[in-house]
């Protein structure tokens, strides 16, 4: 399996903690505690997210996703997109990684941010992804901070973006939770539109083992497959857990219960290995 939204350092975004204690960790703990989760749930390969910010010398905010991934088998890299900076000098920077083959995808924390998707800030971004052959993950829907601005965060602002820049795949994370309708509309309409399934259940192992959890469960089972329905494309969909917000064996199962048995090989593992050009 391919799980394809992880974090293994605070996004540091404004208003958001670490996410989770794990987080405030070395990379070598991380890193332990990862390789424990990815096995007893089976993931083979995982994409985990660098943070905003990351100063000049790390302009995609990866430097302890590296230290992580240097000791955790099958771990990918997806940058962070900074519209703060957009000056030739960081534009070199980012591109010699991207150049690298450093990272299989970019990510824009829409919403944290204050900027729409179709911002002017983001097209040299894009223009990036798409000479790298690069999908762009995009935040969508409900945030973790009270500082967020969720018009920015709504899946409707990707359709704009996915008609102006037809080369490049972007993919709505979260589903763009809680407007999976309209994040299934947008993919239904533009070709290069995906999305991915992490976030959808958060908690830790004692939340899920809670009676509680199976309302929730089904709630989300009715909501999550009349948008892959709607979106008549469940071959872009993605597999993730977003983790640690979610224990990556629990929230596998959930997501394996509500899908139907002939989405799991396209959306556990074959859709990413396709959009991602993983091995």
């Amino acid at each position: 399996m391919i799980d394809v939204h992880i974090h293994v350092t605070p996004p540091r975004l404004p208003g958001v903690g670490p996410l989770m204690p794990i987080l405030q960790q070395s990379p070598e703990q991380i890193a332990t505690a990862l390789r424990r989760e990815m096995r007893y749930a089976g993931i083979q390969q995982a994409c985990a997210i660098g943070c905003w910010n990351g100063g000049d010398n790390d302009p995609l905010g990866l430097a302890t996703t590296l230290a992580v991934a240097a000791q955790t088998p099958g771990l990918r890299l997806i940058g962070v997109a900074d519209p703060t900076r957009t000056d030739p000098l960081h534009l070199q920077r980012v591109e010699q990684l991207l150049a690298s083959g450093t990272v299989v995808a970019l990510k824009l924390y829409l919403g944290y941010l204050h900027y729409e998707p179709a911002h002017p800030n983001y097209r040299p971004y894009y223009e990036l992804a798409a000479r790298y052959k690069l999908p762009v993950f995009l935040h969508t829907g409900d945030t973790f901070s009270p500082k967020a601005k969720l018009k920015y965060a709504h899946p409707l602002g990707v359709d704009e973006v996915a008609v102006d820049h037809p080369d490049v795949h972007f993919v709505l994370c979260h589903v763009g939770n809680p407007w999976m309708l309209d994040a299934a509309e947008v993919i239904y309409k533009n070709l290069n539109v995906w999305a991915d399934l992490s976030g959808l259940l958060i908690g830790d192992e004692q939340d899920f083992a809670n009676p509680d959890m199976e309302e929730h469960i089904a709630e989300l089972a009715d909501r999550l497959v009349k948008a892959i329905r709607y979106s008549e494309r469940p071959n872009r969909f993605l597999y993730g857990s977003d983790w640690p917000l979610a224990p990556m064996l629990p929230y596998r199962n959930a997501l394996l219960r509500i899908l139907p048995t002939h989405w799991h090989e396209l959306i556990f593992v074959e859709n990413a290995r396709r959009l991602l050009r993983l091995p």
